[in-house]
């Protein structure tokens, strides 16, 4: 059995991060429920290329293990249906800004007039109070507002953003924190919360140490490129023939290293012989370990770094990445049967559970896939489904 059997979830969110939430959840074996807007859908689905079978790779990525359904939640018949669907559910995931929940009847108070016990959450960029509450929050927008870019790039370059919308990401793994949380304490109270997600708060709090730099010493972080703010040397270095990373995160560590660069000399050197002076000294330690690093192939460094335990290792692209003898060795990748796309490949859930598999149950949905099932269970007739689909209600 896995851990959320039996925990009904609606996920009236759309594009990364509510979506995640709900197939995390799903993972973990909740029954989601996914509602989509008739004939238009998430916006993902249209996010590509690639494609597979008509759906886009982008909206693959976060809507395994749900079933999915089409509903016009404005229109009369909707909305009665959308309460049906709240009132069988433990759990509701939204993204809207403050007033489109208010203009959709789907606030806290909206929804817990509806089932008292609800769990509410909602992941929106600003959060639901302040000044900014009412403002979009796009990832990019996020990870320049948090501070996330500005210590992100080469300290004369600009400032970067992450490959990947991490805002996003970041603010879905502490909601299923919160909704688990949420979970638990309902087992033991009966009641039911709201949960106020912000893409903001999440990303400033995912930057630790960096942020902690600030609050305990006062000095504005700067970016220090692929360099560490706090350790050194802890960063990546160039080989011969390719970039590689190199990360001594101890003394001894340190003295290990000096030894197969062949430098012991630098492990006594009194400007580099705590790591608080090689943080003061960088700038003149640095060039010296570039300069040996440079002269030999990265194969070498890698199997001597490896001899002596000292973290290293190579720059992968995502196709070595995902194809390494590691990740072919966890099972994270799984090959899913689709309606459309026949056979495509998805990454599981990271979390090892036990001897319970999170695997891969349900393919990510087609638009309105178990609209008809779903109906169903909640007592409506197939008339009424044929009559709902004249109407476009869903």
């Amino acid at each position: 059995m896995k851990p959320l059997e039996g925990v009904k979830v609606l996920d009236l969110s759309r594009v990364l991060a509510g979506p995640t939430v709900g197939m995390i959840l799903g993972d973990l074996g909740a029954d989601v429920i996914k509602v989509e807007k008739p004939g238009v859908g998430d916006e993902t689905r249209g996010w590509g290329p690639p494609f597979a079978g008509g759906e886009s790779a982008y909206y693959m990525c976060a809507n395994k293990n749900k079933r999915g359904m089409t509903l016009d939640m404005k229109s009369k018949e909707g909305r009665e249906i959308l309460e049906k669907l709240i009132r069988n559910s433990d759990v509701v995931i939204l993204n809207f800004l403050p007033d489109v929940l208010k203009g959709l009847k789907l606030t806290y108070e909206d929804v817990k007039s509806i089932r008292e016990d609800i769990i509410w959450a909602c992941i929106t960029g600003f959060g639901l109070t302040g000044p900014k509450a009412n403002k979009p929050g796009y990832d990019v927008l996020i990870q320049g507002i948090s501070g996330l870019m500005s210590i992100t790039g080469e300290p004369e370059g600009e400032p970067m953003k992450v490959g990947v919308a991490i805002c996003d990401v970041l603010t879905a793994l502490y909601t299923v924190i919160a909704i688990e949380a949420a979970i638990i304490r309902k087992n033991k109270t009966g009641e039911g919360t709201i949960i106020d997600s912000s893409l903001l708060e999440s990303t400033i709090a995912s930057l630790v140490n960096v942020a902690s730099n600030y609050l305990v010493g006062g000095k504005i972080p700067k970016r220090y490129g692929n360099a560490h703010p706090n350790i050194v040397p802890y960063q990546v270095f160039r080989a011969h023939d390719q970039y590689i990373i190199i990360a001594v995160g101890n003394e001894e560590q340190w003295k290990r290293f000096c030894k197969v660069i062949e430098r012991e000399d630098l492990a006594f050197d009194p400007r580099f012989e705590s790591n608080a002076k090689r943080l003061a000294n960088r700038d003149i330690l640095i060039p010296i370990i570039e300069e040996i690093i440079l002269e030999k192939d990265a194969e070498y460094w890698l199997a001597k770094l490896e001899e002596v335990r000292i973290p290293a290792g190579p720059i992968n692209t995502v196709d070595k990445a995902i194809e390494d003898e590691q990740i072919h060795a966890r099972g994270f990748v799984e090959e899913v049967a689709h309606p459309t796309a026949g056979r495509v490949r998805l990454m599981r859930n990271p979390i090892h559970f036990g001897d319970i598999i999170l695997d891969i149950y349900r393919h990510p949905p087609l638009l309105g896939e178990h609209t008809q099932e779903i109906l169903l269970e909640l007592g409506y007739r197939l008339d009424d489904v044929k009559a709902f689909k004249r109407k476009g209600v869903i």
